[in-house]
C-alpha cells in the first residue's frame, strides 16, 4: 500500500479581538489546520518573513495605520505574497465593502458573525480554487515531477529513489516553488510539530534529497539566514 503524505494547510488569522482569534484558532485546529494569530498588521509582517501561511484569515477593521483592506493590496502587490489566498473577515455587509474586499485582493468575503463550519468550508472552497493541484495525484516543478500516489520522483522523466523523509521533505517544497522556506517550517511540516528534534536535521536531509536527486539536486538552493527553497530549473539552465 502506498504512503500517504499528510501536510497540513497553514492559516494566519490577522485578527484583533482575542475571543474571535480564539475561536477562529481552535476550530481551525480541530479542522486540520496549522494556525497562527497575529493582531495587527506589523505582527502580521512578522509573521509572513518568518514563514508564508497557505492562506491569511484577514479582519478589514485592524488597529495600526493599516486596516485589513489596505494590507489585501499591499500583500497582492509584493512577488512573495501575491498568490497567498486571503479570505476577509468583517462585519461590513454592503455590497460596496463586498466588493472593494474583493476588488482590493481578497479571494472571498465572510461577514460577521459566521459558522465555524461555513469559515472551514469557505477556506477548503478558496484553497481548491487557488491551488488545483493540490488534488492531483502529480505535482510537477519545471522537469522535475512526484507521483503523489505512488511516491515515485522522476526528473525529465528518469526516475530518482528517494527515502520516505526525502519525498515528504521534496513534496513540501514543491508545494510552491520558489517560496523560502525555514528551518523550523519544515520541521513542523515533514517531522512534526511534537518532534523535539535540532533544525540541523534539516540540512543533513536537505544533503541527502541532493544527493538522491543527482543532476536535480541543483534546484534545491539554499538561501543563507532563512532556509530553502526549491527552483523551477536547475542551476545551470537559468540565466545570470
Amino acid at each position: 500500500m502506498a504512503a500517504t503524505l499528510s501536510l497540513k494547510p497553514r492559516v494566519l488569522i490577522v485578527e484583533d479581538q482575542p475571543d474571535i482569534a480564539e475561536l477562529i484558532f481552535i476550530n481551525l485546529r480541530h479542522g486540520g489546520f496549522e494556525a497562527s494569530v497575529a493582531a495587527d498588521g506589523a505582527a502580521a509582517r512578522r509573521a509572513l518573513d518568518a514563514a508564508l501561511p497557505d492562506i491569511i484569515l484577514l479582519d478589514w477593521m485592524l488597529p495600526g495605520p493599516q486596516d485589513g483592506l489596505e494590507l489585501a493590496r499591499k500583500w497582492r502587490a509584493a512577488p512573495h505574497t501575491r498568490d497567498i489566498p486571503i479570505i476577509m473577515l468583517t462585519a461590513r455587509s454592503e455590497e460596496a465593502d463586498k466588493l472593494a474586499g474583493l476588488n482590493g485582493g481578497a479571494d472571498d468575503y465572510i461577514t460577521k458573525p459566521f459558522s465555524p463550519r461555513e469559515l472551514l468550508a469557505r477556506i477548503h472552497a478558496v484553497l481548491r480554487r487557488r491551488a488545483p493541484e493540490r488534488l492531483a495525484g502529480e505535482i510537477t516543478a519545471g522537469p522535475l515531477s512526484l507521483d503523489v500516489e505512488q511516491l515515485r520522483v522522476r526528473y525529465h522523466g528518469e526516475e530518482r529513489k528517494l527515502g520516505p523523509t526525502e519525498i515528504r521533505l521534496l513534496y513540501c517544497l514543491m508545494q510552491h516553488p520558489e517560496r523560502i522556506h525555514s528551518r523550523a517550517r519544515l520541521l513542523d511540516e515533514v517531522w512534526g510539530r511534537q518532534t523535539f528534534i535540532e533544525e540541523r536535521t534539516v540540512d543533513v536531509h536537505i544533503k541527502r534529497l541532493r544527493e538522491a536527486l543527482r543532476d536535480a539536486g541543483e534546484m534545491i538552493e539554499t538561501v543563507r539566514g532563512a532556509g530553502y527553497r526549491l527552483t523551477a530549473k536547475p542551476r545551470e539552465n537559468r540565466c545570470g
